[in-house]
Protein backbone atom coordinates (compact mmCIF):
# COMPACT_ATOMS: atom_id res chain seq x y z
CA UNK A 1 0.00 0.00 0.00
CA UNK A 2 1.11 3.63 -0.60
CA UNK A 3 1.36 6.57 1.97
CA UNK A 4 -1.80 8.42 3.26
CA UNK A 5 -1.68 11.86 5.16
CA UNK A 6 -4.18 12.64 7.51
CA UNK A 7 -4.79 16.41 9.04
CA UNK A 8 -6.97 16.74 12.04
CA UNK A 9 -7.85 20.58 12.93
CA UNK A 10 -8.52 22.17 16.81
CA UNK A 11 -11.99 21.26 16.81
CA UNK A 12 -11.01 17.80 15.93
CA UNK A 13 -8.37 16.96 18.90
CA UNK A 14 -10.38 19.76 21.41
CA UNK A 15 -10.28 17.01 24.03
CA UNK A 16 -8.81 13.59 25.36
CA UNK A 17 -11.72 12.01 24.14
CA UNK A 18 -11.69 13.25 20.71
CA UNK A 19 -7.70 13.08 20.69
CA UNK A 20 -8.77 9.25 21.25
CA UNK A 21 -11.09 9.20 18.15
CA UNK A 22 -8.34 10.67 16.23
CA UNK A 23 -5.58 7.99 17.02
CA UNK A 24 -8.91 5.68 16.13
CA UNK A 25 -8.56 6.92 13.02
CA UNK A 26 -5.16 6.67 12.77
CA UNK A 27 -4.90 3.22 13.58
CA UNK A 28 -7.56 2.47 11.45
CA UNK A 29 -5.77 3.86 8.54
CA UNK A 30 -2.66 1.51 9.23
CA UNK A 31 -4.60 -1.59 10.14
CA UNK A 32 -4.91 -0.68 6.11
CA UNK A 33 -1.70 -1.46 5.85
CA UNK A 34 -0.83 2.01 4.76
CA UNK A 35 1.81 4.02 6.22
CA UNK A 36 0.67 6.52 8.26
CA UNK A 37 1.71 10.58 8.67
CA UNK A 38 -0.40 12.74 10.61
CA UNK A 39 -0.91 16.71 10.55
CA UNK A 40 -2.53 18.24 13.75
CA UNK A 41 -3.53 21.56 14.62
CA UNK A 42 -3.55 22.87 18.03
CA UNK A 43 -6.16 21.94 20.31
CA UNK A 44 -9.52 24.23 19.67
CA UNK A 45 -9.42 27.42 20.50
CA UNK A 46 -5.61 27.54 21.48
CA UNK A 47 -4.20 29.68 19.07
CA UNK A 48 -7.08 32.13 19.44
CA UNK A 49 -6.47 32.02 23.23
CA UNK A 50 -2.42 32.80 22.74
CA UNK A 51 -3.00 35.16 20.23
CA UNK A 52 -5.13 37.25 23.25
CA UNK A 53 -2.83 36.71 25.59
CA UNK A 54 -0.30 38.08 23.56
CA UNK A 55 -2.22 41.47 22.81
CA UNK A 56 -2.88 41.24 27.15
CA UNK A 57 0.99 41.77 26.78
CA UNK A 58 1.36 44.34 24.08
CA UNK A 59 -1.60 45.55 21.36
CA UNK A 60 1.14 45.09 18.62
CA UNK A 61 2.80 42.33 20.09
CA UNK A 62 6.87 41.44 17.34
CA UNK A 63 5.82 38.73 14.66
CA UNK A 64 8.83 37.05 15.47
CA UNK A 65 8.03 36.56 19.39
CA UNK A 66 4.56 35.98 18.24
CA UNK A 67 5.34 33.19 15.84
CA UNK A 68 7.39 31.92 19.04
CA UNK A 69 4.70 31.84 21.01
CA UNK A 70 1.87 30.17 18.66
CA UNK A 71 4.78 27.37 17.27
CA UNK A 72 4.05 26.03 20.95
CA UNK A 73 0.25 24.90 20.45
CA UNK A 74 0.78 22.37 17.81
CA UNK A 75 3.48 20.25 20.31
CA UNK A 76 0.87 19.82 22.69
CA UNK A 77 -1.74 18.23 20.33
CA UNK A 78 1.10 16.29 18.92
CA UNK A 79 2.66 14.59 21.88
CA UNK A 80 -0.71 13.82 22.73
CA UNK A 81 -2.12 12.02 19.95
CA UNK A 82 1.09 10.05 19.91
CA UNK A 83 0.56 9.33 23.17
CA UNK A 84 -3.04 7.99 22.18
CA UNK A 85 -1.75 5.82 19.44
CA UNK A 86 1.11 4.53 21.35
CA UNK A 87 -1.49 3.29 23.88
CA UNK A 88 -3.26 1.46 20.88
CA UNK A 89 -0.21 -0.69 20.69
CA UNK A 90 1.24 1.04 17.49
CA UNK A 91 4.70 2.76 17.32
CA UNK A 92 4.39 6.55 17.09
CA UNK A 93 7.27 9.74 17.09
CA UNK A 94 5.99 13.38 16.95
CA UNK A 95 7.58 15.97 15.53
CA UNK A 96 7.85 19.83 15.04
CA UNK A 97 7.85 21.31 11.97
CA UNK A 98 11.59 22.34 12.74
CA UNK A 99 12.39 18.66 13.09
CA UNK A 100 10.87 17.70 9.76
CA UNK A 101 12.81 19.85 8.23
CA UNK A 102 9.55 22.25 6.51
CA UNK A 103 11.45 25.19 5.29
CA UNK A 104 9.54 28.57 4.61
CA UNK A 105 10.24 31.86 3.20
CA UNK A 106 11.88 34.36 5.72
CA UNK A 107 8.38 36.15 6.66
CA UNK A 108 6.65 35.40 10.20
CA UNK A 109 2.94 35.08 10.73
CA UNK A 110 2.25 34.02 6.81
CA UNK A 111 5.26 32.27 5.11
CA UNK A 112 5.30 29.80 2.54
CA UNK A 113 6.36 26.51 2.27
CA UNK A 114 9.43 26.22 -0.01
CA UNK A 115 10.49 22.71 0.91
CA UNK A 116 10.34 19.88 2.96
CA UNK A 117 13.11 17.56 3.62
CA UNK A 118 11.47 14.05 3.26
CA UNK A 119 14.36 12.30 4.69
CA UNK A 120 13.64 11.72 8.35
CA UNK A 121 10.31 11.28 7.47
CA UNK A 122 11.08 8.18 5.27
CA UNK A 123 13.64 7.09 8.18
CA UNK A 124 10.63 6.43 10.83
CA UNK A 125 8.24 5.15 8.23
CA UNK A 126 10.75 2.41 7.54
CA UNK A 127 11.08 1.68 11.59
CA UNK A 128 6.91 1.01 11.43
CA UNK A 129 6.24 4.55 12.92
CA UNK A 130 3.06 6.49 12.32
CA UNK A 131 4.27 10.37 11.82
CA UNK A 132 2.43 12.72 13.61
CA UNK A 133 3.89 16.86 12.35
CA UNK A 134 3.00 20.17 13.95
CA UNK A 135 0.87 21.81 11.24
CA UNK A 136 0.88 25.59 11.01
CA UNK A 137 4.46 25.81 11.26
CA UNK A 138 7.99 25.83 9.35
CA UNK A 139 11.56 27.33 9.79
CA UNK A 140 13.52 29.36 7.32
CA UNK A 141 17.03 28.18 6.43
CA UNK A 142 18.68 30.19 8.97
CA UNK A 143 16.69 28.41 11.67
CA UNK A 144 14.10 31.06 12.57
CA UNK A 145 10.53 29.46 13.76
CA UNK A 146 7.63 30.75 11.39
CA UNK A 147 4.11 30.19 11.34
CA UNK A 148 2.00 29.99 7.93
CA UNK A 149 -1.16 31.79 8.67
CA UNK A 150 -4.70 31.24 8.09
CA UNK A 151 -5.07 27.38 6.91
CA UNK A 152 -1.88 26.64 7.74
CA UNK A 153 -2.47 22.70 9.11
CA UNK A 154 -4.06 21.94 5.91
CA UNK A 155 -1.13 23.39 3.83
CA UNK A 156 1.61 21.74 5.59
CA UNK A 157 -0.67 18.12 5.05
CA UNK A 158 -1.31 18.67 1.52
CA UNK A 159 2.28 19.84 1.15
CA UNK A 160 3.50 16.52 2.97
CA UNK A 161 1.67 14.22 0.54
CA UNK A 162 2.83 16.31 -2.24
CA UNK A 163 6.46 16.06 -1.12
CA UNK A 164 6.39 12.18 -0.49
CA UNK A 165 4.20 11.80 -3.54
CA UNK A 166 1.11 9.90 -1.22
CA UNK A 167 -1.86 8.41 -2.43
CA UNK A 168 -4.19 10.72 -0.67
CA UNK A 169 -4.72 13.91 1.87
CA UNK A 170 -7.63 13.17 4.35
CA UNK A 171 -9.02 16.25 5.89
CA UNK A 172 -10.83 15.38 8.75
CA UNK A 173 -13.31 17.62 10.39
CA UNK A 174 -16.68 17.83 12.55
CA UNK A 175 -18.75 17.53 9.08
CA UNK A 176 -19.32 14.91 6.72
CA UNK A 177 -17.49 16.78 3.76
CA UNK A 178 -18.15 19.60 1.68
CA UNK A 179 -21.77 20.74 1.38
CA UNK A 180 -22.90 23.13 -1.23
CA UNK A 181 -23.10 26.13 0.93
CA UNK A 182 -22.90 26.69 4.92
CA UNK A 183 -24.97 23.92 6.62
CA UNK A 184 -25.64 26.50 9.62
CA UNK A 185 -27.46 28.55 7.19
CA UNK A 186 -29.30 26.22 4.74
CA UNK A 187 -29.57 23.01 7.33
CA UNK A 188 -30.82 20.83 4.24
CA UNK A 189 -28.43 21.39 2.08
CA UNK A 190 -26.83 18.99 -0.54
CA UNK A 191 -23.36 17.08 0.60
CA UNK A 192 -20.69 17.16 -2.57
CA UNK A 193 -19.51 14.05 -2.88
CA UNK A 194 -17.14 14.85 -5.69
CA UNK A 195 -15.64 18.32 -6.15
CA UNK A 196 -13.19 19.35 -8.34
CA UNK A 197 -10.16 21.68 -7.34
CA UNK A 198 -10.75 24.37 -9.55
CA UNK A 199 -14.43 24.58 -7.85
CA UNK A 200 -12.78 24.09 -4.32
CA UNK A 201 -9.92 26.79 -4.73
CA UNK A 202 -12.65 29.16 -5.73
CA UNK A 203 -15.38 28.17 -3.33
CA UNK A 204 -12.84 28.95 -0.63
CA UNK A 205 -11.62 32.02 -1.71
CA UNK A 206 -14.84 33.41 -1.35
CA UNK A 207 -15.57 32.13 1.90
CA UNK A 208 -16.18 28.31 2.45
CA UNK A 209 -14.78 27.38 5.70
CA UNK A 210 -13.87 24.11 4.37
CA UNK A 211 -10.04 24.42 3.02
CA UNK A 212 -7.72 27.47 2.82
CA UNK A 213 -7.13 28.40 -0.76
CA UNK A 214 -3.35 27.42 -0.39
CA UNK A 215 -4.09 23.98 0.42
CA UNK A 216 -6.28 23.28 -2.52
CA UNK A 217 -3.40 25.30 -4.91
CA UNK A 218 -0.72 23.04 -3.58
CA UNK A 219 -3.18 20.11 -3.96
CA UNK A 220 -3.91 20.93 -7.60
CA UNK A 221 -0.45 21.60 -8.53
CA UNK A 222 0.99 18.18 -7.41
CA UNK A 223 -2.21 16.34 -8.24
CA UNK A 224 -2.60 15.08 -4.58
CA UNK A 225 -6.67 13.62 -4.17
CA UNK A 226 -7.97 15.37 -1.23
CA UNK A 227 -10.81 13.76 1.01
CA UNK A 228 -12.44 16.13 3.42
CA UNK A 229 -14.66 13.83 5.97
CA UNK A 230 -15.96 13.69 9.60
CA UNK A 231 -13.65 12.66 11.93
CA UNK A 232 -16.51 10.80 14.05
CA UNK A 233 -17.93 8.68 10.95
CA UNK A 234 -14.84 6.95 10.01
CA UNK A 235 -17.25 4.73 7.33
CA UNK A 236 -18.12 7.92 5.84
CA UNK A 237 -15.45 8.40 2.80
CA UNK A 238 -17.11 12.10 2.89
CA UNK A 239 -16.05 14.64 -0.33
CA UNK A 240 -13.50 13.87 -3.15
CA UNK A 241 -11.61 17.14 -4.69
CA UNK A 242 -9.97 15.70 -8.12
CA UNK A 243 -8.84 17.31 -10.85
CA UNK A 244 -12.20 18.77 -13.06
CA UNK A 245 -10.99 16.21 -16.18
CA UNK A 246 -11.53 13.58 -14.17
CA UNK A 247 -15.04 14.30 -12.91
CA UNK A 248 -18.42 14.55 -14.81
CA UNK A 249 -20.12 17.51 -14.57
CA UNK A 250 -23.87 17.61 -13.93
CA UNK A 251 -25.26 21.13 -12.24
CA UNK A 252 -23.81 24.63 -13.19
CA UNK A 253 -23.13 25.52 -9.41
CA UNK A 254 -21.79 23.30 -7.23
CA UNK A 255 -21.88 25.70 -4.10
CA UNK A 256 -22.82 29.15 -2.84
CA UNK A 257 -20.47 30.73 -0.41
CA UNK A 258 -20.35 34.10 1.03
CA UNK A 259 -17.72 36.33 2.96
CA UNK A 260 -18.52 38.74 5.55
CA UNK A 261 -14.48 39.92 6.26
CA UNK A 262 -14.29 42.39 3.40
CA UNK A 263 -14.35 46.23 3.14
CA UNK A 264 -15.04 48.19 0.11
CA UNK A 265 -12.87 51.38 -1.03
CA UNK A 266 -13.97 54.24 -2.70
CA UNK A 267 -11.23 56.70 -4.22
CA UNK A 268 -12.91 59.25 -6.00
CA UNK A 269 -11.56 62.44 -8.86
CA UNK A 270 -8.70 60.62 -9.54
CA UNK A 271 -6.79 61.21 -12.80
CA UNK A 272 -7.79 59.79 -15.57
CA UNK A 273 -4.78 59.30 -16.96
CA UNK A 274 -2.25 56.07 -17.81
CA UNK A 275 -0.82 54.72 -14.96
CA UNK A 276 -3.17 55.65 -12.00
CA UNK A 277 -3.91 52.08 -11.29
CA UNK A 278 -0.54 50.53 -11.92
CA UNK A 279 1.05 53.29 -9.45
CA UNK A 280 -1.99 52.52 -6.82
CA UNK A 281 -2.17 48.58 -6.64
CA UNK A 282 1.34 48.50 -7.13
CA UNK A 283 1.79 50.30 -4.06
CA UNK A 284 -0.54 47.70 -2.32
CA UNK A 285 1.03 45.35 -3.76
CA UNK A 286 4.31 46.33 -2.46
CA UNK A 287 2.55 46.41 0.98
CA UNK A 288 1.57 42.85 0.51
CA UNK A 289 -2.00 43.96 0.38
CA UNK A 290 -3.97 41.86 -1.51
CA UNK A 291 -7.14 43.43 -3.57
CA UNK A 292 -10.31 41.25 -4.34
CA UNK A 293 -13.30 43.10 -6.59
CA UNK A 294 -11.92 46.21 -8.64
CA UNK A 295 -14.75 48.40 -10.73
CA UNK A 296 -13.16 51.22 -12.67
CA UNK A 297 -15.70 53.91 -13.34
CA UNK A 298 -16.24 56.36 -17.16
CA UNK A 299 -13.93 59.26 -16.78
CA UNK A 300 -15.78 62.57 -16.80
CA UNK A 301 -14.05 66.06 -16.86
CA UNK A 302 -10.29 63.81 -16.30
CA UNK A 303 -11.13 62.19 -13.51
CA UNK A 304 -12.69 58.95 -12.73
CA UNK A 305 -13.06 56.70 -9.67
CA UNK A 306 -11.86 53.29 -8.60
CA UNK A 307 -13.93 51.04 -5.90
CA UNK A 308 -12.14 47.94 -5.08
CA UNK A 309 -12.03 45.38 -1.61
CA UNK A 310 -9.90 44.32 0.57
CA UNK A 311 -9.79 42.58 4.15
CA UNK A 312 -10.93 44.20 6.86
CA UNK A 313 -7.42 43.20 8.82
CA UNK A 314 -5.69 45.02 5.92
CA UNK A 315 -7.65 48.27 6.16
CA UNK A 316 -6.08 50.74 8.05
CA UNK A 317 -2.54 49.65 6.18
CA UNK A 318 -4.41 49.89 3.28
CA UNK A 319 -5.80 53.67 3.71
CA UNK A 320 -2.05 54.41 5.01
CA UNK A 321 -0.38 53.41 1.68
CA UNK A 322 -3.31 55.19 -0.66
CA UNK A 323 -2.44 58.56 1.58
CA UNK A 324 1.32 58.23 0.99
CA UNK A 325 0.34 57.96 -3.03
CA UNK A 326 -0.51 61.95 -2.74
CA UNK A 327 0.40 62.29 -6.72
CA UNK A 328 -2.55 60.05 -7.17
CA UNK A 329 -4.58 61.45 -4.89
CA UNK A 330 -4.68 64.74 -5.09
CA UNK A 331 -7.77 65.83 -4.22
CA UNK A 332 -9.82 63.14 -4.01
CA UNK A 333 -12.14 61.88 -1.50
CA UNK A 334 -11.59 58.88 0.14
CA UNK A 335 -14.60 56.70 1.38
CA UNK A 336 -14.63 53.32 3.01
CA UNK A 337 -17.82 50.60 3.34
CA UNK A 338 -17.98 47.72 6.00
CA UNK A 339 -21.47 46.79 5.52
CA UNK A 340 -20.74 44.77 2.96
CA UNK A 341 -20.54 40.93 2.44
CA UNK A 342 -19.70 38.99 -0.98
CA UNK A 343 -21.93 36.20 -2.32
CA UNK A 344 -20.67 34.26 -4.95
CA UNK A 345 -21.85 31.03 -6.62
CA UNK A 346 -19.22 28.37 -8.26
CA UNK A 347 -19.53 26.05 -10.38
CA UNK A 348 -17.61 24.29 -13.27
CA UNK A 349 -20.75 23.20 -15.70
CA UNK A 350 -20.99 27.23 -15.46
CA UNK A 351 -18.57 27.31 -18.57
CA UNK A 352 -20.36 27.68 -22.05
CA UNK A 353 -23.51 27.79 -20.18
CA UNK A 354 -25.35 30.89 -20.86
CA UNK A 355 -28.58 32.32 -18.17
CA UNK A 356 -26.49 31.68 -15.02
CA UNK A 357 -25.87 35.24 -14.26
CA UNK A 358 -29.19 36.35 -15.56
CA UNK A 359 -30.35 33.52 -12.75
CA UNK A 360 -28.42 34.77 -9.84
CA UNK A 361 -29.35 38.17 -10.71
CA UNK A 362 -33.21 37.19 -10.66
CA UNK A 363 -33.07 35.37 -7.84
CA UNK A 364 -31.39 38.35 -5.30
CA UNK A 365 -34.09 40.93 -6.98
CA UNK A 366 -37.09 38.69 -5.89
CA UNK A 367 -35.71 38.90 -2.11
CA UNK A 368 -35.57 42.70 -2.78
CA UNK A 369 -31.23 42.46 -2.38
CA UNK A 370 -29.79 45.12 -3.86
CA UNK A 371 -26.22 44.41 -5.70
CA UNK A 372 -22.87 46.95 -5.24
CA UNK A 373 -20.41 45.66 -7.06
CA UNK A 374 -20.09 42.59 -9.24
CA UNK A 375 -16.89 40.28 -10.84
CA UNK A 376 -16.75 37.19 -12.74
CA UNK A 377 -14.32 34.38 -13.65
CA UNK A 378 -14.55 31.13 -16.01
CA UNK A 379 -16.34 29.43 -12.74
CA UNK A 380 -17.40 32.33 -10.65
CA UNK A 381 -19.73 34.77 -9.83
CA UNK A 382 -19.72 37.09 -7.09
CA UNK A 383 -21.79 40.00 -5.57
CA UNK A 384 -21.47 42.13 -2.98
CA UNK A 385 -24.92 43.03 -1.02
CA UNK A 386 -25.40 44.99 2.69
CA UNK A 387 -23.66 42.36 5.50
CA UNK A 388 -27.47 41.83 7.21
CA UNK A 389 -28.67 40.47 3.13
CA UNK A 390 -26.11 38.01 3.25
CA UNK A 391 -27.93 34.75 4.59
CA UNK A 392 -31.18 35.59 2.84
CA UNK A 393 -29.00 35.54 -0.75
CA UNK A 394 -27.71 32.07 0.06
CA UNK A 395 -30.70 30.72 1.14
CA UNK A 396 -32.24 32.36 -2.22
CA UNK A 397 -29.44 31.28 -4.19
CA UNK A 398 -29.05 27.61 -2.99
CA UNK A 399 -32.99 26.93 -3.76
CA UNK A 400 -32.37 28.60 -7.47
CA UNK A 401 -30.11 26.42 -8.47
CA UNK A 402 -31.71 23.19 -7.17
CA UNK A 403 -28.64 22.80 -3.98
CA UNK A 404 -30.97 21.46 -1.01
CA UNK A 405 -31.44 18.27 0.17
CA UNK A 406 -34.48 16.54 1.66
CA UNK A 407 -32.39 15.74 4.59
CA UNK A 408 -30.50 17.89 7.10
CA UNK A 409 -26.75 18.02 7.52
CA UNK A 410 -25.04 16.67 10.45
CA UNK A 411 -22.80 19.36 12.97
CA UNK A 412 -21.73 17.84 15.52
CA UNK A 413 -19.37 21.37 16.40
CA UNK A 414 -18.07 23.95 14.64
CA UNK A 415 -17.26 23.75 11.25
CA UNK A 416 -13.85 23.25 9.91
CA UNK A 417 -11.18 25.33 11.27
CA UNK A 418 -8.37 26.64 8.57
Amino acid sequence: MGIIVQKFGGTSVADAQKIHNAANAVIREKENGNDVIVVVSAMGHTTDHLIKLAKEITPNPDSRELDMLLSTGEQVSIALLAMAVQSGGYKAISLTGQQVGIITENIHSKARIVNIKTEKLKQFLNQGNIIIVAGFQGITEDGEITTLGRGGSDTSAVAIAAALNAERCDIYTDVEGVYATDPRIVPNIQKTDVISYEEMLELARVGANVLHPRSVETAKQFNVPLRVRSSFKLDNMGTLIIGVDNMEIYKPVAGVASDSSQVRILLSNLPDIPGTAAKLFGALAQNNISVDMIIQSLARNGENSIAFTVAEEDLNATLETIKNQKDIILTGEILTDNDIAKVSIVGAGMVDRPGIAASMFRALSEKNINIKMISTSEIKISCLVEKNNAKDAIKALCKEFGLESSEEAVVKGDLPDV
